[in-house]
């Protein structure tokens, strides 16, 4: 079981301060307001509602600015093996956090989807991404497959998270069912920006819970 959350915050490197100013649609606190007492059905709806506002600029300073958090993270930098995601529909982006990563000599994967499943296939540096399921970029087919459990730090993707390190998906489970058993490991991390960061989720008993969770403000990580 994941221990408590405590919330870590760290400087914006975006050169505001107090971070990167949110616009009046993307307030954290009207995320909380309108998010507790919602199924999970409605907080996707309205999250998404949300992130498809925010502009290309936006977009891309507040990815900027998460994944320099994320960066800055001890299990990102010892890390020899990294599992990423190509973002879409707004997500944040990771480009920044696979270029380090290659730079460093560490191993970068991408999920690809398979059957009912996701597997975790090896990015080549030069190596090109295909579309695979839903049209999102993936490596080919061929490419060096790893385990779940091999990798030292998986990057997840999410619609809304919660304090707790819950996580609300697309509704389809893929990443649920691969993650779940690695739950307390340490190694699961959900990125995302800060109004996708809410009070609190309902907790499904097959739903994976993330060991950490790095928005564009704050890293949210167990505690002892």
């Amino acid at each position: 079981m994941v221990g408590i959350l405590q919330e870590c915050f760290f400087p914006s490197s975006a050169g505001h301060e107090g971070g990167i100013p949110l616009p009046p649609h993307c307030s954290c606190l009207k995320s909380l307001i309108f998010v507790v007492a919602m199924p999970k059905s409605a907080v996707r709806q309205a999250m998404l509602a949300q992130r498809r506002k925010l502009s290309v600029p936006l977009v891309q300073a507040l990815s900027r600015a998460a994944q320099e958090q994320m960066l800055s993270l001890p299990i990102f930098q010892q890390a020899r093996s990294i599992a990423l995601y190509v973002a879409t529909h707004n997500e944040v982006d990771t480009n920044l956090l696979c270029v380090q990563a290659m730079a460093t000599g560490k191993n970068v994967l991408y999920p690809a989807v398979v059957g009912r499943t996701l597997e975790f296939r090896q990015h080549e540096i030069n190596g090109s991404l295909v579309p695979g399921g839903f049209g999102i970029g993936e490596p080919p087919v061929g490419s060096l497959v790893w385990q779940p459990n091999e990798l030292d730090l998986i990057v997840v993707p999410g619609v809304a998270f919660d304090r707790h390190g819950r996580r609300i998906g697309y509704g389809k489970g893929y990443y649920d069912r691969v993650l779940h058993t690695l739950e307390g490991s340490g190694r699961l991390w959900g990125l995302c920006y800060d109004f996708q960061l809410i009070d609190e989720i309902l907790h499904l008993p097959h739903d994976a819970l993330m060991d950490g969770v790095v928005t564009e403000h704050r890293v949210i990580c167990p505690c002892d």
